[in-house]
């Protein structure tokens, strides 16, 4: 019998700028807040998964499995997790098959990232770790960089311009206006985001996720102990998926296309039990403003080619058919690499329990999705979260 996985507690940080604080103060108000929320004790902990990618840079740190359970005050088996930007998903995965296995009832999940701390070059240079150092890193390739051609291969195979874009940015820096746990609580128009200083063609400034500080956290348990311990546990994970693509660009069949997502979402969708139609909003990973486009599309929500334009109708606004990045995902709401999963998380399980800013857009909403990418999508997971009627 597979056990069933239920979100008894999120905790997130403000994410923003931090540099003076370390990524194990961050992670461990992250766990507070989290066991706090689900009404557990540290001391049931099973087993503890810890997103991150650029400690080893940005704080000279590994090892950090035991620094992470030690700050969250958890006497447990602690790992690691490190997938690029997606590392705290793939340690929300971690936990999932944890639990279904059966080998744990509580698992303590999340990740944390310092970034500010270092200089513009430096940090691009430490994420820049996370693309092919042989064939991309040593030509000088960077994330904005790499992005920029998949946005421009794009266009060229199937239109768009940057003002649709443009939209994009717009759309999820509206959506953190109230969000207080967001980097930029600000809005903005078309014209600020196509006058913005131009970083990499077709990117300006606002196409661009941030440099961010901060920290995620969840607590898991299996079914059965929400049941024993009477837990108000409403969400439960329903599905799982992660998939892998050609590390470097140059190797893939089409630079524009994200099948490492695609793969993923057909596992999430499948183990759920579940298709695209049944979701009813969802947080994607907008590194880059083409990077919601192409997850859209990946994930089965449009055709190739049909995203680009979608928040320019309004579709993925919040009073859409289909709101996405109600929290401002990345591109607003900040993006400390290895927390970002886990914020995902924390966003959509307030979303559907309704004690989110921004729950009145979905209140009637019964399914929702994450995709967590790293890299330029070389690696992705995606979760399907559902809540009891």
């Amino acid at each position: 019998m597979v056990n069933s996985v239920r979100v008894a507690g999120v905790g997130m940080t403000p994410f923003g700028k931090s540099p003076e604080r370390t990524a194990r103060e961050m992670f461990a108000d992250a766990a507070d807040e989290a066991f706090e929320d689900a009404d557990v004790p540290r001391e049931v902990v099973d087993e503890v998964f810890y997103g991150n990618f650029m400690g080893t840079f940005a704080e000279r740190q590994g090892h950090q499995g035991p620094m992470a359970a030690e700050a969250a005050g958890v006497i447990a088996p602690s790992t690691r997790v490190e997938s690029a930007c997606a590392s705290a998903a793939t340690a929300i995965r971690s936990g999932v098959n944890q639990i279904r296995g059966g080998q744990s009832d509580v698992v303590l999940i999340g990740g944390a990232e310092r970034m500010t701390n270092l200089s513009t070059p430096e940090g691009t240079e430490a994420l820049a770790a996370a693309a092919d150092a042989l064939w991309e890193v040593r030509s000088g390739i960077t994330f904005p960089g790499a992005y920029s051609l998949m946005a421009n291969r794009y266009f060229e195979e199937f239109g768009g311009t940057r003002e649709d874009l443009a939209h994009i940015a717009v759309k999820n820096h509206e959506h953190a206006v109230d969000n207080d746990l967001a980097q930029f609580q600000m809005s903005i128009d078309v014209e600020d985001v196509l006058e913005a200083t131009m970083v990499c063609s077709p990117f300006g400034l606002f196409d661009c996720s941030p440099m961010s500080d901060g920290a995620s956290a969840a607590v898991l348990v299996s079914d059965e102990f929400a049941e024993e311990h009477d837990l108000d546990a409403p969400v439960e994970i329903t599905g799982s998926g992660q998939h892998s693509d050609h590390f470097a660009l140059a190797d893939r069949a089409s630079i524009p296309e994200t099948p490492a997502a695609e793969r993923a979402a057909k596992m999430a969708y499948e183990d759920a039990g579940i298709g695209p139609e049944d979701v009813d909003f969802l947080e994607v990973h907008d590194c880059f403003t083409i990077a919601e486009v192409l997850a859209l599309e990946a994930l089965g929500f449009y055709e190739p080619g049909e995203a680009i334009t979608a928040a320019r109708d309004g579709e993925t606004w919040k009073d859409g058919k289909l709101p996405v990045n109600l929290s401002g995902g990345l591109k607003a709401k900040g993006h400390p690499v290895g927390a970002t999963g886990g914020a995902q998380l924390s966003e959509l399980t307030k979303l559907l329990r309704g004690d989110h800013v921004n729950s009145d857009a979905v209140e009637d909403a019964e399914v929702a999705l994450a995709h967590n990418a790293g890299g330029t999508v070389a690696s992705c997971v995606v979760h399907v979260l559902e809540v009891d009627e």
